[in-house]
């Protein structure tokens, strides 16, 4: 709603405030320096008033008039002066906005000519110009697929060469490695040949009665005092000689007698014999028939001395089989003794066994049946006969707490290559017979 002070302002003549007097600038008189100039102050009332049409918008001059008309006199204060703009300040302000105004119908000028004007549209791609970009395109598609099939081929050339040579390095290690494995198989072998040397060796030396120091301190009192009991003086070094040469007579008699100087409990002279075998070979007619005797063949054989003759022999069927003999007495077994005949005179030696078992039992009942054996046989030994050894070969007891006996089984399960008969020439056994022999029985 419009005050009374807007509308009295309302009524007076408007004046632009960009009109410039026509009184001529040297004509007007100067101003006063005393009185200062009044500044045009616009107030707003606030009072209700009955509504009325929004007058028109009035200049700054005529509304500062108007307000000054209908302003209080309690509001018509006197305020501080201030100077006025210089010229030139004035002139260059309304020039920035003049060129502010151009510079904007400008942009609109311009932006009308381009929607009134628009730009025509852009000629069709030239056929040619695309047929040749296809072609560039093709061109380049072309060159990438050789690149890329030439450094294929060049990568299976690489995977081949690299194939091969490590395929020959492998075979070049697998070569060298066989070949060290086969010189260390061999090295093993002849160090188990020296070992088995060896273990004989040792064997045969623990089988030798070798004296000890007490003992031959005792043994020379003895034979001190047989030979100075009849010459009444101190013994001298013939009468020693003479005792060597008695005792080394006696030694090469027994070993003369039997070859190994031990005891045979189941030689046949002594009263051993053979009570069971599997089956005997029958040679047909020809070499082999004089040479094993015939058809006739004793089992005794087997318990007696051979005196190192080929075919003084009793010949067994097969690779396979078994001899049980009955002993002189019944003894303590210490060891077994397996003979053939020797390789300087043997024509064929694939007859000798060669994987062995001995099993002994008592034998209290004459005639008991094999199932009665069968429940009393106890393992003694297992060994093997090698014919690179010497032709009597002696192994010892390995069954603990071996009892009394009186019956000796030996199962052969393989031989040396023949495949139609197995010759055993004598089997001895071994050991010393019980202080008591009234306990009698095998204690296992």
């Amino acid at each position: 709603m419009a005050s009374p002070s807007l509308a009295a302002a309302a009524a007076s003549p408007a004046t632009s405030p960009l009109t410039l007097d026509a009184i001529p600038l040297a004509s007007r008189p100067p101003p006063a320096a005393a009185a200062p100039r009044k500044r045009p102050v616009l107030l707003l009332d606030t009072r209700p008033h009955p509504a009325s049409p929004t007058p028109p918008l009035l200049s700054s001059t005529a509304a500062g008039a108007a307000a000054a008309a209908a302003a209080p006199a309690h509001a018509r204060r006197k305020k501080p002066s201030h100077p006025p703009k210089p010229r030139w300040q004035t002139v260059l302000s309304v020039a920035a906005k003049n060129a502010a105004l151009l510079a904007a119908l400008l942009y609109l000028g311009d932006l009308a000519w381009r929607w009134s004007h628009p730009p025509p549209p852009s000629p069709p791609p030239d056929r040619a110009a695309l047929e040749g970009y296809a072609a560039r395109v093709d061109e380049v598609e072309a060159s990438l697929s050789r690149t890329f099939r030439m450094v294929q081929v060049q990568l299976e050339a690489v995977d081949r060469k690299i194939d091969g040579e490590v395929g020959a390095a492998r075979a070049d290690l697998a070569a060298l490695l066989e070949e060290k494995r086969l010189a260390l198989e061999g090295g093993l072998a002849r160090l188990d040949a020296r070992a088995d040397e060896l273990g004989d060796a040792l064997a045969g030396l623990g089988r030798m009665e070798f004296l000890r120091k007490d003992e031959f301190e005792k043994f020379w009192e003895e034979v001190k005092g047989s030979l100075a009991s009849g010459s009444g003086s101190e013994v001298d070094l013939d009468q020693v000689r003479a005792l060597a040469r008695e005792i080394a007579m006696r030694e090469i008699e027994k070993h003369a007698a039997d070859g190994i100087g031990r005891v045979d409990y189941a030689v046949a002279s002594g009263g051993g014999r053979v009570v069971r075998h599997s089956e005997p070979y029958v040679p047909k007619r020809g070499i082999l028939n004089g040479w094993l005797g015939g058809g006739n063949a004793d089992p005794q054989k087997m318990i007696q001395p051979s005196f190192g003759e080929p075919g003084q022999c009793f010949p067994l069927q097969g690779s396979s089989g078994f001899v049980e003999i009955k002993l002189k007495t019944g003894i303590i077994p210490e060891a077994v003794t397996l003979e053939h005949v020797s390789k300087d005179v043997a024509y064929d030696r694939s007859t000798a066994p060669k994987g062995c078992r001995v099993y002994g039992w008592y034998d209290e009942t004459p005639g008991e049946t094999q199932s009665g054996h069968a429940a009393k046989m106890a393992a003694l030994a297992e060994f093997t006969y090698d014919l690179d050894k010497n032709n009597i070969q002696t192994f010892d007891i390995t069954a603990p707490h071996v009892g009394m006996i009186n019956m000796i089984r030996l199962d052969f399960t393989s031989n040396h290559g023949s495949s139609l008969l197995t010759c055993i020439y004598r089997l001895r056994v071994h050991g010393h017979e019980p202080v008591s022999p009234g306990t009698a029985g095998f204690q296992a």
